[in-house]
This record gives C-alpha cells, sequence and structure tokens, in this order.
C-alpha cells in the first residue's frame, strides 16, 4: 500500500478515522446514500468490501445479497463482522469467479498499484458481477486541497492520495471488460467544517445542475461482461448449404455416342 502517514498506519485505516472527522462524517452520509441507490437492483451470495470496514454495514443491509465480507489491511486489525478477513487487495484470498459484488470505498485512491486491484476484482467476480468504487476527484476543490502546503507537508489522508481521474479508472475497467452502468458526482462543498453549515445546502443542488463534474467524490459501477463463446461444429456435421439430396455429377456425353 502507498504509505502517506508518519506513523506507520496504512492509508486505508487513516480514512476510517477521517470518516469520524465532521466533514468525513457528511462524506460518508453522501457515499452510503449513493451506495444504497447503486446496490438497488444487486442480488446474489456475497459482496466484497475491500476497506473502510464499519461505514456502509447499513446501506449494504438493505439489498439482496445475503452475505458481506469485510477485507482490512488495518494495524488495529478491526474487522466489521466474524466474516471479515485480512489480505492485500491485489491478492486476494478467495476463489476465481466466487463473489458477486465488490466495494472499494476509496481503495485504489491509497493503494499504489490500482491497476492490479482491478485485475485481481475481475479475477474473484463472477461472470455479470458488479464493481462499486468511490474516490475523491482531482478536478475540485477536494484536490486543490492536496496542493495547500501545510496539508502537503504533513502528507495527511485524505489529501495525499493518488488522484484518479474517472476517465482514467473507467478506461482500465474497459481494458478489464467491464461495462460502465452508473456515474455519480457528489459532495460539491468545499472540505472545510465551515463548508458544512445549512447556508451553504444550495452548494449542492447548485453543483447538481451547474458542474456537475466538480464533484469532490464520485462513484462508479461497472459489469463485468463475459463474451459468449460460439462453439463451432466439427468438419464431418457440417450440412449441406442446400436443403434436399445433392446431385452426383455426371460426366457429359460425348456428341455421337
Amino acid at each position: 500500500m502507498k504509505s502517506c502517514t508518519p506513523q506507520g498506519a496504512d492509508p486505508l485505516t487513516k480514512l476510517g478515522h477521517w470518516y469520524r472527522t465532521p466533514v468525513g462524517r457528511y462524506v460518508v452520509h453522501a457515499e452510503a446514500v449513493c451506495l444504497e441507490r447503486l446496490l438497488a437492483d444487486s442480488f446474489g451470495h456475497y459482496l466484497l468490501q475491500v476497506g473502510a470496514q464499519t461505514q456502509f454495514a447499513d446501506a449494504i443491509a438493505t439489498c439482496r445479497i445475503r452475505q458481506r465480507v469485510v477485507l482490512g489491511q488495518g494495524v488495529d486489525g478491526s474487522v466489521a463482522d466474524h466474516s471479515g478477513i485480512r489480505a492485500l487487495p491485489f491478492e486476494l484470498p478467495l476463489e476465481s469467479a466466487s463473489v458477486d459484488a465488490v466495494l472499494l470505498p476509496h481503495t485504489l485512491d491509497f493503494c499504489a498499484e490500482a491497476p492490479r486491484v482491478l485485475r485481481e476484482v475481475d479475477r474473484v467476480l463472477i461472470p455479470e458481477g458488479r464493481v462499486i468504487l468511490f474516490c475523491f476527484n482531482p478536478l475540485s476543490t477536494w484536490g486543490l486541497t492536496r496542493w495547500w502546503p501545510r496539508l502537503r507537508q504533513r502528507r495527511r489522508v485524505p489529501w495525499c492520495g493518488a488522484q484518479l481521474t474517472p476517465l482514467r479508472i473507467g478506461d482500465w475497467l474497459k481494458l478489464l471488460g467491464f461495462t460502465q452502468e452508473a456515474r455519480e458526482m457528489l459532495v460539491f462543498r468545499p472540505p472545510l467544517r465551515r463548508a458544512l453549515a445549512h447556508q451553504l445546502d444550495w452548494l449542492e443542488l447548485a453543483g447538481r445542475r451547474w458542474w456537475p463534474m466538480l464533484g469532490g467524490v464520485y462513484a462508479l459501477r461497472a459489469v463485468k461482461r463475459v463474451p459468449a463463446r460460439t462453439p463451432l461444429r466439427p468438419a464431418w456435421s457440417t450440412p449441406p448449404l442446400l436443403p434436399g439430396r445433392p446431385v452426383e455429377p455426371t460426366a457429359r456425353r460425348a456428341r455421337g455416342e
């Protein structure tokens, strides 16, 4: 994992702590509401969540997927429930084609090998399985905050992420054979505590209408497509081009015979 915290804790653990701050609680609430919408038509046996062990339990509980498996790499060892497992996001200890959906809450933001993570997601998903991910949008006030001198020196979460654009992640998913089904922009307020005041609620409405690509967080949902294979007929069983019994050619008799 990409290290950007001086204490040695991995960024996904630090993100869980940041989610408990006032700005973090606002962000995770917006993400949970969006996740509930994106999971509304999903069903199956297993949903794998990589990171943010406790924040999305209520949203996932509303969908028709029976069991949630949480994968955490935190140094504190905390997981959401007894089904939680610990491993690297790009080395999942799961069988191929074994889960119905994968949730990546900012996992790609803080992993140095994001394309490798997506390849592993492709491996464990069943055909027509879905991946849902959240990322911070570098083309927003949240992305610009990264360059504030005080935050740049301290390298704090969430400002130390990879800053991946939705177009870049969309290209990676397309190369793996995924079809993007939905993209939503969230959190149009700047990342300031005083921006959470109710007097600034108009920023969310105005942002969705006038500058929809400038949300501080974006969500993507993509489905794994597996091309259908058409079996080839053996050469000896190929049917005739036209119906009926073929007529055998006969030699034309010479004139006068």
